[in-house]
């Protein structure tokens, strides 16, 4: 018999009532009724030219064949645009920022490499690195000193002579803390100095206020994550791609998966997306940004909750609940049953997911006042009956 493989993975909870992971997420994607805040997605687009593209690919039965290996050239052209990048770079259109994720741990780590990333962060990273490095390095980094983020002081002080990667989610899952311009400045002087990878995964980018591209400040030690799940509201249509100078990308697609392409409807939606992006951006940042001050005003009700990063620059945000005595999980159930669908800390966090709520806000706002409404209510009741 196969035994299980022994990866670093997220602390998932299943909630009562459910055998799997995959029968709960089954139950909740088939309720209609449920108010999507568990996943970071974004629910914000109307019928648009993304929607469009997609139905016109599927109606000339696009599907049929397979598409071009590395992604449609005209996608590729567009995400290198959108990022203000030039002929200097490459990209490897994927299914997902996941599997961009996945290539890159598995073609930059050697056997006896190690990884730094933090915790709280995107646990998933952590599960690749370990899988094709020697070992995962997950520095600390819920406290205000170091601004709830990765600081290079924090790398120069965990790093040794076989670093060979740095996780840098910009911003960051969960927190939505982000980096200035002289902070990666540092990183790319230590990974110059260092012989050292950047892994930039930017999935969040576009929710920020100001972001700032690394593969700009270090090209030759950068690859960066793309993604359409989240800005762009395709996550269930797994598309997303990873951008590195050609050298770099060339090593990666001696590893693909997909060696027959990604999925020819989602690109055709991708290249939609970007075209039509100037149309729709500013609605969608300008809503997440009113959802935040909703949840922030509910938050500060309730006596000994707080939001550790305040804005957030992504599309998500922590709520810290720990000295409420009310756990993630019961409040996590709590909203469950009212129809709402968060996620508790351990989801992103091996050492503090025992403190905080995870809840994310590209969603309309009559939805976000209604969870804003029933957050309190139920901390009321649950500190209540402790």
């Amino acid at each position: 018999m196969i035994s299980p493989k022994k990866y670093a993975k997220p602390a998932k909870t299943i909630p009562k009532g459910y055998k799997t992971a995959n029968e709960f997420f089954n139950f909740v994607f088939n309720d209609e009724d449920m108010i999507w805040m568990g996943q970071n997605t974004n629910h914000l687009h109307d019928e648009n030219q993304i929607m469009d593209s997609m139905m016109h690919s599927i109606k000339k039965r696009d599907y049929n064949k397979y598409p071009p290996p590395e992604g449609f050239p005209e996608l590729k052209e567009l995400i290198l645009k959108d990022l203000g990048l030039q002929n200097e770079f490459d990209i490897l259109v994927t299914a997902g920022g996941t599997e961009s994720l996945y290539l890159c741990t598995n073609d930059i780590l050697a056997p006896e490499d190690n990884t730094i990333t933090c915790d709280p962060g995107y646990l998933i990273i952590d599960n690749f690195a370990s899988r094709f490095g020697d070992h995962v390095k997950s520095v600390p980094i819920y406290n205000e000193e170091c601004g709830y983020k990765l600081t290079p002081e924090l790398v120069r002080e965990n790093m040794d002579d076989n670093t060979k990667l740095i996780s840098l989610v910009d911003p960051l899952n969960p927190l939505g803390s982000s980096y200035t311009k002289e902070e990666l400045k540092e990183f790319a002087d230590i990974a110059l100095d260092n012989d050292i990878y950047l892994l930039n995964d930017i999935t969040y980018r576009d929710f920020a206020e100001d972001h700032h591209l690394m593969a700009k400040i270090a090209p030759e030690h950068t690859v960066t994550v793309y993604s359409f799940s989240k800005i762009y509201g395709m996550a269930g249509m797994r598309i997303g791609g990873v951008i590195g100078v050609p050298e770099v990308i060339k090593s990666i697609k001696s590893i693909v998966i997909n060696d027959l392409g990604t999925n020819v409807v989602s690109q055709r939606g991708a290249i939609a997306a970007v075209k039509s992006k100037k149309e729709w951006l500013g609605h969608i940042k300008n809503t997440t940004r009113s959802n935040q001050e909703i949840i922030k005003k509910a938050v500060d009700q309730v006596e000994g909750a707080f939001i550790p990063v305040y804005p957030s620059n992504g599309n998500m945000l922590a709520i810290d609940i720990y000295n409420t005595n009310v756990t993630p999980l019961a409040i996590s159930k709590y909203l469950l049953d009212r129809k709402v669908f968060t996620r508790e800390g351990s989801y992103t966090s091996k050492v503090f997911g025992h403190r905080y709520l995870r809840v994310s806000f590209s969603i309309p706002p009559e939805d976000v006042k209604y969870f804003a409404k029933i957050f309190v209510e139920g901390m009321n009741i649950l500190k209540s009956s402790k």
